[in-house]
């Protein structure tokens, strides 16, 4: 690695993996080298992502044969279906694809959706054992059903043929389902483990109505097409790297989105007062209103807001998420304050990783708690909630640090109850008198992980250049990359040779915009979120240091402004 800034305003080393130092015309060439895209073919492919060029056979994932004969078989028999999924948005849109197919075949169709609080993650007896009430024949888990060992044997007792679709990490046993469709089976060579639990069961679906076709039955294999904007949603919100397959989803998902067909998503759109379709509306504006309702409560509104036809039903469900999500911003603050807190003295001992536990936290929260202590301290943090004798909690990992791994292990050693995930983010369950055995076991495992050295903050550069090239050129070169997001970043860029002329404070106190002028004698505009209060906020607000010149770190878009576009700096940090 090369040290561009040893220490910026914010503490931070630029580093790049060789000399990011570039000119306009070979910039993205260079970035997409970086990233593993070398061939003309390799580039071509990428900055063109279709489902056509990167949909492999459904059937490269084991069982997949086994699912879609069974649900295919199900469907022709006119048996009721039940879809079991989960209480976040991967878990919803993936209930969603299911049942909008099935019912456009004529099936009988049900949903369960587990509450957060209530019932927990995964299958639940209770809740299989009404399924089988309904007079449903098949059981097809979405996002979920991976570690549901005993709750499938349960199903099984009551008749229930079971299909397992999901994208978790398998514990050594495997549920005994009539199939179980999962990329991160060790038996798996499809190579897709990068799926979110909606690309899993978007294939799922694929292979079924290639099955139901081949016996007369199917749809029209374009009308799936339509189902990827909630493929979109899923993986973009899940954090699912979006890379290969996942790229092409979420490239076409958005188009679709764009189009507003689904009725839902266009007033939950409206609401949030999202005008165009892209990655930061589906993660930052669309998610958290369609998490907010698991959060708080139960999933079910979010999910009837995805299946709705009805135009009332429609605005009243997005009014009801938008309400809900303001509501959980308001909880999630006051929280915050407390673990920040609490996180402040854990950091004082020199820990790996951070445990902060709560009484009677909103368990809805732990996550988006988790991974702002994350950003905050550059440490795996876990967030839990104590409550009945029990500790509820969610996990967010940095680099490095595969936090799934080391939840699954804690399972298998009982210090954990429930528990699973990703590398990056996990959740897990333990009675109040293992707490410390697991802090203990969370910190021993991180520090295993890590070698004994917690990373310096570290910021990846993708190319460094005079802040004269910063232009709408460059902006339309960069935005050939998109959709950007885990596994395919917006490209960092520092700006060399920026003199600053002015900032000021806007918005809610909390941000500033400014103008610098470059080398060739043209001005940029720059805005920073969240700056205020920061050693670059400092430096940047006081007059004395205005015909300073600066490096700038950040990410370079366009602004429209009164019918005027614009190339603008996203500033993040700065070094002088």
């Amino acid at each position: 690695m090369i040290k561009i800034v040893e220490k910026s305003k914010l503490g931070k080393a630029w580093v790049a993996e060789d000399d990011v130092l570039g000119v306009d015309s070979d910039l993205l060439l260079n970035i997409l080298a970086r990233r593993g895209i070398t061939t003309d073919a390799g580039v071509k492919k990428f900055l063109n992502p279709s489902i056509k060029s990167y949909m492999p056979d459904p059937f490269v994932l084991q069982d997949m044969d086994k699912a879609a004969n069974i649900i295919a078989d199900s469907v022709q028999a006119g048996q009721k279906i039940a879809i079991y999924g989960d209480y976040d948005v991967d878990g919803i849109t993936s209930t969603a694809v299911f049942v909008k197919y099935l019912r456009a075949l004529g099936v009988d169709v049900m949903w369960h959706l587990p509450t957060r609080e209530g019932e927990g993650y995964g299958l639940n007896n209770a809740a299989v054992e009404e399924i089988a009430q309904t007079g449903a024949k098949l059981l097809i888990t979405v996002d979920c059903g991976i570690s549901g060992v005993e709750e499938v044997e349960w199903a099984k007792k009551y008749g229930l043929n079971v299909v397992v679709t999901d994208h978790h990490s398998p514990d050594a046993v495997l549920p005994k389902a009539d199939a179980v469709v999962n990329p991160k089976r060790s038996d798996d060579t499809s190579g897709l483990s990068y799926l979110a639990g909606v690309g899993v069961a978007f294939l799922t679906v694929v292979a079924v109505n290639r099955e139901l076709n081949s016996r007369g039955m199917g749809l029209d294999k374009s009308e799936l097409i339509n189902y990827t904007d909630f493929v979109a949603l899923g993986t973009i919100c899940d954090t699912m790297p979006l890379i290969e397959l996942n790229r092409a989803f979420v490239a076409t998902g958005l188009k679709v989105l764009g189009q507003k067909q689904n009725l839902g998503l266009n007033r939950l759109m409206e609401k949030a007062n999202i005008q165009h379709s892209s990655v930061y509306a589906a993660g930052f504006a669309l998610g958290p209103r369609l998490n907010a309702a698991g959060r708080l409560d139960s999933a079910a509104p979010a999910l009837e807001l995805l299946l709705t036809d009805n135009a009332l039903v429609a605005d009243a469900l997005a009014e009801k998420l938008h309400d809900m999500n303001k509501e959980r911003i308001g909880i999630q603050n006051a929280i915050m304050l407390s673990a920040t807190e609490m996180a402040e003295k854990c950091c004082a001992t020199g820990k790996c990783s951070l445990f902060i536990c709560g009484d009677n936290w909103h368990g809805g929260v732990m996550g988006i708690i988790a991974g702002r202590l994350k950003d905050k301290y550059n440490l795996p943090s876990c967030v839990a909630t104590r409550t009945d004798g029990i500790v509820n909690g969610s996990g967010r990992s940095i680099p490095g640090v595969d936090l799934g791994k080391i939840i699954h292990d804690a399972l298998a050693k009982g210090i954990v109850s429930e528990g699973g995930g990703h590398a990056a983010a996990a959740g897990f369950s333990l009675p109040v008198d293992r707490e410390e055995e697991f802090c203990e076991f969370l910190e021993q495992a991180v520090k295993e992980q890590l070698n004994g050295h917690v990373p310096a903050p570290e910021v990846l550069v993708d190319a460094e250049l005079d802040a004269g090239g910063a232009n709408m050129r460059l902006v339309d070169k960069l935005a050939a990359m998109e959709p950007f997001g885990q596994g395919n970043p917006e490209p960092v860029l520092v700006l060399r040779g920026a003199v600053l002329q002015y900032a000021k404070i806007m918005g809610n106190g909390n941000h500033l915009r400014g103008m610098v002028t470059t080398s060739a004698g043209t001005k940029l505009a720059f805005v920073g979120f969240n700056l205020v209060g920061t050693p670059v906020g400092d430096f940047l607000l006081d007059g004395e240091n205005s015909d300073t010149k600066i490096m700038m770190l950040g990410r370079l878009k366009s602004n429209e402004y009164k019918g005027y576009v614009n190339a603008q700096f996203f500033l993040e940090d700065i070094a002088v």
